[in-house]
């Protein structure tokens, strides 16, 4: 019986689970190393090796492919990795380099995608079965998302399919590492709704304080700070919906915790959607927590 083996790269941690491939839902397998990217690529190769060495001793057989969930993904021409927060990946031929360690095929996709593809098949998607198209969106530190279509990642032709976050929000907004200004990424990310506190307040807070100064009525930066949220929420997922018109979102990441998300912001919804400010789009919060990224890779 072949088992499902996944690894979630990260910035802080890599993380393997060996899921039942009969019943995905059964963990066989569970075990993380830090990533220690300051120390570069080849260290980073080292702690995926070792970490599969582990795991292997622990189940007593080797995988016969790994899938990965990755910052940025392997663009289709080049194979070399872009768009990876976690710097010293980018350039790099990945994919090549993990077979030839690993020395089993390996198939890699953005952890955003990874993200909706867990959820579709494990997770919040499974009350959903006739969703034919689910949209992953992380809201957190970045913005992201992924694009399941008939329960496969649909990558795109130039390996950014579900990019959602590096799409204009606010002309003349802050600038973005992805060379341009005002994305998605720059206005509803936690560190860029911190950063609009601040320039408001002149005093540094995070989205925690913020939000309880929002609720309990104190602050009116806060206010500010919230309803900016609720108002660019709403405009970036008419826009998804726009375009797609999935059968079920799902939100994750630290921001997407926000209740007001779902009551409020989904209102703010209407006013923008081309669908005379009727929204039926089921949009969830998600049910693996941060196993949907490791996860999705076990199910590439």
């Amino acid at each position: 019986m072949m088992k499902l083996w996944g690894i979630d790269l990260g910035g802080t941690k890599i993380e393997c689970a060996v899921l039942d491939s009969e019943n995905s839902n059964a963990v066989l397998a569970r075990m993380r190393r830090p990533t220690e990217s300051a120390k570069g690529y080849q260290h980073i190769l080292n702690q995926i090796e070792g970490l599969i060495h582990d795991v292997a001793q622990e189940i007593g057989e080797r995988p016969a492919q790994v899938g990965f969930a990755t910052p940025g993904v392997l663009e289709p021409g080049s194979q070399l990795m872009k768009n990876s927060n976690t710097i010293c990946l980018n350039g790099m031929p990945l994919r090549k380099d993990l077979e030839r360690v690993l020395g089993v095929p390996v198939k890699l996709a953005n952890d955003a995608n990874c993200f909706a593809l867990a959820e579709t098949l494990m997770g919040a998607g499974t009350d959903y079965p006739e969703a034919e198209v689910v949209f992953g969106v992380i809201m957190g530190t970045g913005v992201g998302g992924g694009l399941v279509v008939h329960r496969k990642i649909i990558g795109g032709h130039h390996g950014i399919g579900g990019e959602w976050g590096h799409n204009i929000l606010e002309a003349g907004g802050h600038p973005c590492y992805c060379g341009k200004s005002g994305c998605v990424e720059q206005v509803i990310s936690g560190p860029a709704l911190e950063r609009f506190y601040e320039e408001k307040s002149g005093v540094r807070q995070n989205m925690k304080v913020i939000m309880e100064r929002y609720v309990d009525g104190s602050d009116p930066i806060a206010k500010l700070t919230v309803e900016r949220l609720l108002e660019y929420y709403g405009r970036a997922i008419s826009t998804l919906i726009n375009v797609l018109d999935p059968g079920l979102i799902i939100i994750g990441g630290g921001v997407g915790n926000i209740d007001l998300l779902y009551t409020e912001g989904y209102e703010k919804i209407k006013d923008y959607i081309f669908n005379n400010k009727v929204v039926q789009t089921p949009i969830l919060k998600p049910l693996l927590g941060d196993s949907a990224g490791v996860f999705g890779a076990a199910l590439l």
